[in-house]
């Protein structure tokens, strides 16, 4: 039996690659995760950039306890059964008026795992609209892997600036529209992208990838991860810790060395070692 989603929006996600939306916050809850990301902000002199933006989860108890959010599980859990890795996470945050931009992709093209089975929780800390660039989703378009193209371009928000190599159609998208403290899920194959924002207002996004634990890492060695619910029978990841407290000094160290790792995984053939974005 299902844990909350419904039968419908079950068939729905296998069907279009993607569900939302799905209330998992409560407007409390989202004014705190906002207000102790923009608190770190202030202290610490701006936006998180490079390692910082990804698996920070590892780095701070809120978000340590978001991806391990009762209502986010267990609506994981109804599509990839009960035993779950938290693989990564990553901040999207567009500015006010800002050009920067996510093109056409598809998770999957550098993460080297060994299947398709990974659920992107995309948790929206402030309302994403068509204004401030909320994503778009082609439906069906999860089938199999395209090839892409690096374009390392400055102001793309992913890794490489990856995009699609083959015609996307747009006029098949769906905008991804999300009420603050609500998560869309998708489908790591899924055709998805998100324009610049052009609202007076940031656009703060929280996605967290969900693996069951049979999935394997194949394109490098020492890849970890954090069980979040169920068991790890097979052990294929390097288990992750979570923080004890704030950026604690151990937690931080242990996250230089994951994201090391992880980028050596992302930016595999490109010479670059460390996260540029």
């Amino acid at each position: 039996m299902a844990k909350l989603l419904s039968a419908s929006a079950i068939a729905r996600y296998h069907r279009d690659g993607f569900y939302f939306p799905v209330r998992v916050l409560s407007s409390d809850e989202t004014a705190e995760c906002r207000r102790r990301l923009e608190t770190h902000e202030a202290e610490h002199g701006g936006a998180l950039r490079r390692e910082l933006r990804h698996k920070t989860h590892l780095l701070f108890t809120w978000l340590d306890r978001l991806v391990r959010h009762p209502r986010i599980l267990d609506a994981v859990e109804d599509i990839l059964g009960p035993n779950l890795l938290c693989w990564s996470s990553s901040f999207f945050i567009k500015e006010a008026s800002d050009p920067a931009f996510v093109s056409w992709h598809q998770d999957a093209t550098y993460w080297g795992l060994s299947k398709p089975d990974v659920v992107t929780a995309w948790v929206a800390f402030t309302d994403a609209t068509v204004e401030n660039g909320a994503m778009r989703m082609v439906p069906g378009s999860h089938a199999e892997q395209v090839a892409h193209r690096d374009t390392f371009a400055s102001t793309n928000l992913l890794s490489r600036g990856q995009e699609i190599a083959v015609e996307v159609d747009e006029a098949k998208a769906v905008d991804i529209l999300l009420p603050s403290g609500s998560m869309s899920l998708h489908h790591v194959l899924m055709f998805h992208s998100s324009p610049p924002n052009r609202s007076a207002d940031r656009r703060i996004g929280y996605a967290i990838r969900y693996i069951p634990t049979s999935v394997r890492q194949v394109a490098g060695d020492g890849d970890s991860a954090l069980l979040v619910r169920g068991v790890d029978e097979y052990r294929y990841f390097e288990s992750e810790q979570s923080p004890t407290t704030d950026l604690a000094p151990d937690a931080v160290a242990r996250h230089a060395a994951i994201m090391k790792r992880q980028a050596e995984i992302l930016y595999r053939g490109t010479g670059i070692d460390r996260f540029t974005t």
